[in-house]
Parts: C-alpha cells; structure tokens; sequence
C-alpha cells in the first residue's frame, strides 16, 4: 500500500475548500439550475431545513438525517422532460428540489479532520461520494509523515481489507464533543474530484500503478448502460444509471459490437439549456439528441416556447432570456452534423457534444489527467486498434478501487472486451 494513503490525512485535503453552503430542499428547480451550473462538481448536496431553536445543537447524526442526497443535472432534465412540464414550464421550474432529487443520505459522510486518507477512500469505494468534514480556523494541513500521533491524537489501524467496515472508521473518527463546539456549524465537502486531483500531485508516490495501462490494473468497467441511437431518447428517463450517471448512446456494428457516437450524462448536460434539452429529449431519438439536428430536418414540429425562462447559461449569471421559438440542437450546447442522422452508415461526428474517450491501453495517470481536465465523471473506454468500438467505461469509483489495490492482486489480464455486460435500455 503506498504511503500516500497511510500519512495522510482527510484535512490535508481541506486546505483553501470554501466553506459549505446549504442548499435546502424547499429551493425551487429554477433555483437548483443556477446553483448546479455555479457548482464546480456538476452537483449538489440537497439538505433538509436545520432546526433554528435557540441554544439548539447539531450533532453529526442529526446533520447525517439531514442530508437528503446529490442532485444533478440528468436529474433536472428528466423531471423536465415530463409531459406535465413541458406543458407548464413556469409551474416546473418553481417545484421544489425535494420532489426532483433521489433520496439517498448514504452518499455523503462526516470525519474528522484527521481520518487517516486511506479510510476516507475505503468509505468511497462502499458508495460514499462526499466527505463532510469540519473545517476548523487553525487547520494549516500538517500531517506527519511516518507517525502514528496527528495533532496528539492516535491514528488507529484499521483493516480495510473487509468491504463492511464503513460503520467503523466512522466511529473511530468521529469528532469530539469538545471539538465540535470549538468548530461549531463550520464545515467544508470533499468530492472524489477532489481526492484524485490530490492522487495526481503524487503519482511518484504510487509508481509504478500510475503509468500501468488501464486494462493491466483492471479498471475497466464492463458494465455500462447504454442506449441504441434509434431509440426514443426518453428511454433513459425510465432508470436513470447510478454513477457515474451516464448513457452511451451506440450504433450496433455487424458484427456484434457497439460503436459509441455519442452520451445523454449530467457531464454534458452539466451547463445547457435545461429546458431546450428536456423538450429534446422527450421528442427525438437519442442520436439526434447527441448529434444535433437543425430545426428544418426535425419531422415533429417543436411547440412555440412563448414562455419567458431562463437558459442554463443566463441562470448562471443570475439573468433570464427566453426560449427560442424553435428549437435548435446548438441551444444544447451540441453541433450539428445533418449527414451522421442516417443511423444506417457509420458517420462519427466531431464537437462538443463528443464522447470523452481513451483506449484500453491507456495509462491510469492519462485517464486521470484527462477527468480533471475536463472537469468530467467518467470516460468511455475503446478498443486499441478501433476507437469507435466500446467496451466499458472508468469512473472515479475504478480509479480509487485501481490504486488501492495491493500489488499482489494486479495480474495481467488477457481478457478480451466486448459488450456483453452492457445493459441495453
């Protein structure tokens, strides 16, 4: 195990983190939209409404019960894309975010600030996606290296080698009462973004996992969840994939394989015009979602937006605009490309509304440069001599998984990738 894990800490993480704003669940969709496209995580944690009654005091399990779950942009978008909301698009927008999120308080956690880097990890390999950690005015980020003491407390050794001790590196780590008073309500939120632009900085630590290929270190996930490119992209709304969130949409090859031309994902949704994409996706297919079709080749005609709304981009800067009368794909933030809409000849596009691709031969360092560099969930993964041809897909879940795992346990594997384990919508 490197050494990275072991002497460090969770709080060495949380140097220069803002700290965290409460985003309640009475807030309204309109309100989530801007907040999202403001966020740097393409997401946002939903809370309940904390108790306001004098001398009142949150511990950590009240502020767990709290917590109600992440709310992203796919989210958004679908809930749009209901009949009901597109008929009433003001009404839409001014539901509270309680009705839209998914409940699941299981995905963020609190520690201490000296939770030792190695149990923050194993809580995010069991599903954990944000880190609760309270943010205390002294903290310089001071761990020593090569010491079991951090700030005169002991690190306790726990085996993470067992996939069911989350309950226990809580309770090891939980804060103290004294602590929590001295800190109060403070805290700031690491996200696995953070985590592996903190693994990043110390990839010598980790040689020589690093520069191994992503399909030596096994981190190559084959099952992902995709969607035919003639298919209704509404299809998607139907089980909206868990994480990474995430659709690639795919044209079958003669041969049995899947060419990927495009993905419906919060990633690319992250900053579009939320309701121009709902009214898409309710009414094309998903490759002329992902391809982009101009307003003239579209056989359903669009309803007229006369409703005065806001776009992603103008919510962002806390202004409004109104809808375009017809809609147009580039208001999608996708580009157009009329010639790839015959799903019959293979025609791969270029643009924005691109898939984030590597190969199975790519380094794990490359893949990580290449998340953080596009502020990105996930990468789609392809073959080695055709990258067009799919084969899984590597999340922020597979890289943590991928360094943590004892040398002795990273075999070379000769498996061949096909897409057996992908589950068609």
């Amino acid at each position: 195990m490197a050494s990275v894990f072991l002497y460090h800490v969770v709080g060495d993480l949380t140097v220069g983190k803002p700290e965290l704003m409460e985003f309640v669940e009475t807030e309204t969709v309109e309100a989530a939209i801007r907040a999202i496209g403001d966020s740097t995580e393409g997401g946002i944690a939903v809370w309940k409404k904390r108790s306001v009654h004098p001398g009142f005091i949150e511990d950590s399990q009240m502020r767990q019960q709290r917590f109600v779950g992440i709310l992203n942009s796919l989210d958004i978008v679908s809930f749009l894309a209901k009949d009901w909301c597109l008929e009433n698009q003001e009404m839409a927008l001014k539901t509270p975010v309680s009705e839209v999120v998914v409940h699941n308080n299981s995905l963020l956690k609190e520690v201490d600030p000296a939770t030792r880097l190695i149990d923050a990890l194993e809580l995010m390999k069991q599903g954990v996606r944000r880190l609760l950690v309270p943010k205390s005015v002294g903290w310089k980020g001071m761990s020593k290296r090569f010491s079991i003491l951090y700030n005169g407390r002991w690190l306790k050794n726990i085996d993470t080698s067992s996939g069911n001790n989350a309950n226990a590196i809580l309770s090891t780590n939980m804060p103290s009462s004294s602590y929590v008073s001295a800190i109060r309500d403070r805290f700031c939120c690491l996200s696995r973004e953070d985590v592996i632009r903190f693994l990043i900085g110390c990839l010598g630590a980790l040689a020589p996992l690093p520069l191994s290929s992503i399909s030596f270190l096994g981190a190559i996930n084959p099952n992902y969840c995709s969607i035919e490119a003639s298919m209704p992209a509404s299809n998607v709304t139907h089980k909206l994939p868990d994480d990474p969130t995430a659709v690639a949409v795919v044209e079958p090859s003669p041969d049995g394989q899947y060419r990927i031309i495009g993905e419906i994902s919060a990633y690319k949704l992250w900053k579009c015009d939320y309701l121009a994409a709902a009214w898409a996706l309710a009414n094309l297919t998903a490759g002329q979602f992902v391809m982009g079709v101009e307003d003239s080749m579209t056989s359903r005609n669009p309803p007229n937006f006369s409703v005065s709304s806001t776009n992603c981009d103008s919510l962002a800067n806390g202004g409004s605009a109104r809808m375009p009368k017809k809609f147009s794909s580039r208001s999608i933030g996708f580009q157009n490309n009329p010639t790839s809409l015959s799903l019959g000849i293979r025609s791969m596009y270029r643009g924005r509304s691109a898939p984030l691709t590597c190969k199975v031969t790519n380094s794990l360092a490359a893949v990580m440069a290449q998340l953080l560099s596009h502020r990105a969930s996930h990468v789609w993964v392809t073959e080695a001599d055709n990258e067009d041809v799919l084969v899984g897909i590597v999340g922020y879940a597979d890289i943590l998984a991928a360094v943590t795992k004892p040398p002795s346990s990273v075999i070379h594997s000769t498996q061949s990738y096909d897409c057996l384990g992908t589950e068609q919508n």
